[in-house]
């Protein structure tokens, strides 16, 4: 005897179209804007301007890129403005006193990341608030980049370390090309890897991150860490196009990173964030 088996057709899910523009509006809005400038201002698509607006933002999108874990993990920091800051500035005493680029840079990456090992061990192990703890980081850094720099800016007279800055490749400037491939980097290890599954865990739910086996300190160290190592890379590339390291640059930058975040998307609270939501807000 054999059984007929007549399974009904599943029914399809309708579209949600909350959820749609939750996701995409932002994006599609910048689009939109995008589209709309290109048809009412002459010359907007002119190469000239399309490097110009390229140039702009290339600064703010770097540091977005690591923003995004920190306030996806339900965190901030404040002292990105400062390190961008310090870390033009040691580099370009580094590079004047050793005649070395790559010791310049590396020193700067160097102060970049050790800042933000300080941050995310106070944050994760003193569980002292990151207000307060980026607060304090912002200003001492701030500080050390006035003293480092006798109040003034330091000039750089090494040309190949202007390639970071105003080299170009395929006609494509160097710092727009470095923020692209910050754009998909991010993007990938947040969307597709261990540790941005555990970002995310963190920001929703942190008890129930710890009860599933994440280590949540370890993971908040490394976002702080490599938020402070990128900012620091941010900080060189500007330093770069400037030709000197300037030790009043980048003050009220924090802001200006964290709300091209948010108004992209990101939440404030932790648990949602896409690197869309960055280039939205970018």
């Amino acid at each position: 005897m054999t059984t007929q088996n007549n399974a009904l057709p599943t029914a399809r899910k309708p579209l949600d179209m909350r959820a749609l523009l939750d996701n995409w509006a932002m994006l599609l809005a910048a689009v939109g804007i995008f589209v709309l400038c290109a048809l009412l201002i002459d010359n907007f698509l002119s190469p000239l301007n399309m490097r110009g607006l390229g140039l702009a933002i290339s600064t703010v999108g770097i540091a977005a890129c690591t923003m995004l874990f920190c306030l996806a993990s339900g965190h901030f920091d404040l002292s990105v403005g400062s390190v961008i800051a310090c870390a033009g500035v040691v580099a370009a005493i580094v590079m004047r006193d050793t005649e070395s680029v790559m010791l310049g840079i590396g020193a700067a990456l160097l102060m970049g990341l050790i800042v933000g090992l300080i941050n995310g061990i106070v944050i994760a192990k003193l569980r002292v608030n990151a207000l307060i703890t980026t607060l304090a980081t912002m200003q001492i850094v701030r500080g050390l980049a006035y003293i480092f720099a006798d109040g003034k800016a330091v000039g750089v007279s090494q040309e190949q370390f202007f390639v970071f800055g105003n080299g170009q490749l395929f006609g494509v400037p160097v710092p727009i090309l470095i923020t692209i491939v910050c754009f998909v980097f991010f993007g990938w290890l947040l969307n597709y890897t261990t540790y941005g599954r555990n970002t995310m865990a963190i920001g929703g739910n942190p008890e129930a991150a710890l009860l599933a086996g994440v280590n949540v300190d370890r993971t908040k160290i490394l976002i702080f860490a490599v938020h402070g190592l990128i900012g620091a890379l941010a900080g060189v590339i500007l330093a770069s196009r400037m030709t000197s390291g300037q030790p009043m640059i980048g003050q009220g930058f924090e802001l200006t990173v964290i709300s091209a975040c948010v108004l992209g998307g990101v939440s404030l609270s932790g648990g949602i964030g896409m690197i869309r939501h960055v280039i939205a807000g970018v």
